[in-house]
């Protein structure tokens, strides 16, 4: 038994010397006089490895601590902002304060700092209780940040967990905070977290008559990139506006590739609680723009879909209010639709949900309207969508017709990509 234990911890310790090595040539050692080879440009950070382990960049202290040293800082964050240590997790905040570093305010996305508001609701400024900073809300009275709450400022430390999907709103917060700090003068440091979405690349284009915040950028649903990538191709794109560029630093992961399997320590937001939620979402998020709930006010938040017009369909729920849906689509109400908490992980975005709800709905109208306009439209980028459901197009023919736009963006996304 011990001398298999040794050759486990051998092994063990050549994986992890090949996730860092930098020669071509293989490592080689005898164990029982039969010779192991491990190649050091093998992608042992993939879906199936237990060997490299992601180190966050959060945890590279060594690589921003010196950047922040004796300049005001502003941090973006949330719930997401951690560092896991031996002792367990701390958060960004606190370790940069114990640190010495001089942080000013903390600034917060969608759901607030402790990511527990309702999808959509205004969140006020307030004051965080443990260290008495500060808390400017980008998602109440203004999403960008003011002249005024940057002023005192150098240096703006971005830190969300993403989730890589166009209308998840994290993006379109850097974005705001990045043309902020470029007109302002102040340096914008992001570090890089995993994009649990970024083993592939689908959905429509958007279009730049549904720009919105949960849309502003020429990309499709799924763009396959880590936020510390997307910052870069916001900067390089000139996508700021009157195209201005910030002073852009990017802290990378380590032992990361696109294909790298990570599930999030903590939730990213109050209705994205498990890894099937995330990889459903941008498929699941199109019944937002129609009548039918996508699960809010369930624990399956994202992995089920119904309502009370689908009533041939197999499974059955009832939402009530829970954390993050306060008041959810058809509060109390027998919802008919489909459990979709254990399909097989997909690596695309799936329109056959939608179209099968859509061909059982059996009230009118299916798709509904925000402030007058197709809310479908927004998400989707483009109007095309509904019109091609309406239609009675196929899967394959919708999805056919993305396919230019989505060439089209991987030549772009290549230019600012820092991962395989």
């Amino acid at each position: 038994m011990f001398q298999n234990s040794v050759k486990y911890t051998l092994l063990v310790f050549l994986f992890a010397i090949s996730c860092n090595a930098q020669e071509n040539s293989s490592i080689g050692i005898s164990i029982d006089d039969q010779k192991v080879e491990v190649d050091p440009k093998q992608n042992l950070a993939s879906r199936d490895s237990e060997f490299c382990q992601v180190i966050l960049a959060a945890e590279q202290t060594e690589k921003y601590i010196p950047l922040l040293q004796g300049q005001k800082v502003g941090v973006v964050t949330n719930q997401t902002g951690i560092i896991p240590t031996e002792e367990g997790d701390v958060h960004l905040v606190d370790h940069l304060i114990s640190q010495g570093i001089e942080v000013v305010k903390i600034f917060s996305p969608e759901h607030g700092f402790r990511g527990t508001a309702d999808a959509g609701e205004i969140v006020k400024d307030g004051k965080d209780i443990k260290t008495g900073l500060p808390i400017v809300s980008l998602y109440g009275s203004n999403k960008k940040p003011k002249d005024e709450q940057v002023k005192d400022l150098d240096v703006i430390l971005f830190d969300i967990q993403d989730v890589g999907v166009r209308f998840y709103t994290y993006i379109s917060t850097l974005h705001y905070v990045m043309e902020s700090a470029a007109e302002n003068n102040k340096k914008v440091i992001v570090l890089d977290r995993p994009n649990p979405n970024a083993h592939y690349i689908d959905g429509p284009m958007l279009e730049p008559s549904q720009k919105t915040f949960v849309g502003m950028h020429p990309v499709p649903i799924v763009y396959g990139m880590t936020i510390g990538e997307y910052a870069q191709m916001i900067n390089g794109e000139k996508w700021l506006d009157k195209g201005v560029q910030a002073d852009l630093s990017v802290i990378p992961l380590q032992n990361y590739t696109h294909e790298t399997h990570y599930d999030l320590p903590v939730k990213p937001s109050p209705n994205l609680p498990n890894a099937q939620s995330i990889n459903l979402y941008p498929s699941i998020c199109f019944f937002e723009g129609a009548n039918v709930s996508e699960g809010r006010g369930t624990e399956k938040q994202f992995q089920v879909y119904g309502s009370p017009y689908l009533k041939n369909m197999p499974f059955k729920f009832t939402p009530k209010p829970n954390e993050g849906a306060k008041n959810p689509q058809f509060n109390g109400e027998v919802c008919y639709g489909e459990d979709l908490s254990q399909v097989e992980p997909l690596s695309e975005v799936s329109l056959k949900w939608l179209i099968k709800a859509y061909k059982n709905n059996t009230k009118q109208p299916f798709f509904t309207k925000n402030s007058g306009a197709f809310w479908i439209d927004k998400l989707a980028g483009t109007a095309d969508l509904r019109h091609q459901i309406e239609k009675g197009w196929t899967e394959e023919q919708i999805k056919a017709t993305w396919q230019d736009g989505l060439e089209k963006f991987k030549k772009t996304r290549a230019k600012y990509l820092i991962y395989k």
